[in-house]
């Protein structure tokens, strides 16, 4: 098979030069299709179209400007010649890495992959293999509350009587073969999650956590590795998902890992975007692919303590830069114990920062009616949350964690075999204000999600 070809070239080469890669690239068994100038006049001495066409035997088009890297003539042509491969042969100055990573984006979006002379960026590889409506979750980094949206859309969606939804979460501590948990059925208390954690388990895994928090049917999968666009190296998540087909449920979230994307095709998409992280890596490289891919942004960890306003600000108007179709809602997430803290001395530990630790306590105490004596943010760090457990143990009753890091075999062992009560939280995506509505927002993609 000759695998056809769209090459990207500059005006920073000779034209004899450029042919020459050309030929080799027909040499070693491409079908290129034609040539798109994206920039450069240097050495472009020649710019009748037609006569360019007859030296290089080619089609060739240029953009309208060579300053300014044509994505839509590039969208115009994979499409046009049905191209495998986007192979860009310029190079300094006109496009940098910035550039490229933008033409990537374009391109993969095409499903075609972008090749040069020492990289290559492949589309995502989704399965078509849900027989039920869908939708799926992904993020732009890691720990910033995807389980949690996760299980709060399925508590949403669980309230009307005529869906019942299954989550299907990898993770990177998941089970070698996919896991059913009846989280509809039965009751994940700390003494069971730390009997599955001593036969060997992940108890702290993201699909124990949703079938907790969530109430719901829960899969949980494995996966390792993340590529820069989302891929990942190895899943059973596919295997997963088919079993959805056979477990009476009618609503499927797929919920993804950090930043890598489930390779599993769903009628809608919800991109988590994380306030704290740095707007470059949201902006740039490749998170406008991600947040291309929605329907539904929810901005999380919107607090000021850990996103200034003028940040915020500047984050929503390039995310609609980047993706003008999809809602996007800013949020932030407030603690919930699953259990009644009532009159409880609490050492709370969770994976929030620091700089929101005055706000948990506060929230906490004022809607639960506890006393927060300490509070860990250390508990994705084993070692640091045994030092914290230690320094509290003679002041505190009931250890309140979030089900995730070291949840089990640290907080919640260290916990039962000091006779404190263990008490499970969850965390609740909340909008920054009344201008936003999250449920209806939610609701709206999965009504699309069921009418598609």
């Amino acid at each position: 098979m000759k695998y056809k070809v769209l090459c990207l070239v500059d005006g920073e080469h000779y034209f004899p030069v450029t042919k020459s890669a050309i030929d080799k690239l027909e040499s070693d068994g491409y079908n290129v299709e034609m040539l798109l100038f994206i920039g450069g006049t240097e050495k472009l001495r020649d710019t009748n179209v037609e006569s360019i066409k007859e030296f290089f035997d080619k089609e060739v088009a240029f953009g309208e400007d060579h300053k300014v890297i044509p994505h839509e003539l590039i969208r115009k042509y994979i499409k046009q010649y049905d191209v495998d491969i986007v192979m860009d042969l310029s190079d300094e100055p006109v496009v940098n890495y910035q550039k490229r990573f933008q033409i990537a984006t374009t391109v993969i979006q095409e499903n075609v992959i972008y090749k040069g002379a020492d990289f290559e960026f492949k589309p995502l590889i989704e399965e078509d293999v849900l027989e039920n409506p869908s939708y799926k979750i992904l993020g732009t980094g890691k720990r910033i509350g995807k389980t949690a949206v996760s299980a709060y859309t399925a508590r949403l969606i669980n309230k009307e009587d005529k869906y019942t939804p299954c989550i299907v979460a990898m993770g990177r501590g998941g089970p070698e073969t996919p896991e059913v948990v009846r989280g509809d059925k039965i009751k994940l208390t700390p003494q069971y999650l730390m009997d599955q954690s001593n036969k060997g388990y992940h108890a702290a895994s993201d699909h124990w956590e949703d079938a907790l928090m969530s109430r719901v049917m829960t899969v949980g999968c494995r996966r390792c590795a993340g590529g820069m666009a989302g891929q990942v190296y190895i899943t059973n998540m596919v295997e997963g998902a088919r079993m959805t087909n056979e477990l009476g449920c009618n609503l499927i979230a797929i919920e993804g890992s950090g930043s890598a994307i489930p390779p599993i095709k769903t009628d809608k998409q919800i991109v988590l975007v994380g306030a704290n992280q740095p707007i470059e890596t949201l902006t740039e490289y490749f998170g406008p692919y991600r947040i291309k891919l929605a329907d539904l942004i929810i901005i999380t960890m919107c607090d000021e303590e850990i996103c200034p306003q003028d940040k915020l600000d500047t984050l929503v108007e390039k995310i609609h830069q980047i993706n003008p179709e999809a809602d996007v809602v800013p949020t932030i997430f407030r603690p919930q114990p699953v259990e009644d803290i009532t009159g409880r001395n609490i050492l709370f530990a969770t994976t929030a920062p620091e700089t929101v630790q005055p706000l948990l306590k506060k929230y906490l105490e004022e809607n639960f009616n506890c006393n927060v004596v300490d509070i860990s943010s250390n508990l994705s760090n084993r070692p640091l949350l045994q030092e914290d457990i230690e320094r509290n143990i003679d002041n505190i009753d009931t250890m309140l964690t979030e089900l995730k890091a070291a949840a089990v075999d640290v907080a919640t062992k260290d916990a039962l075999e000091r006779q404190l009560e263990v008490v499970y939280c969850d965390n609740i995506p909340i909008a920054v204000n009344n201008e936003y509505d999250l449920d209806k927002s939610i609701m709206r993609i999965v009504h699309e999600a069921v009418d598609e």
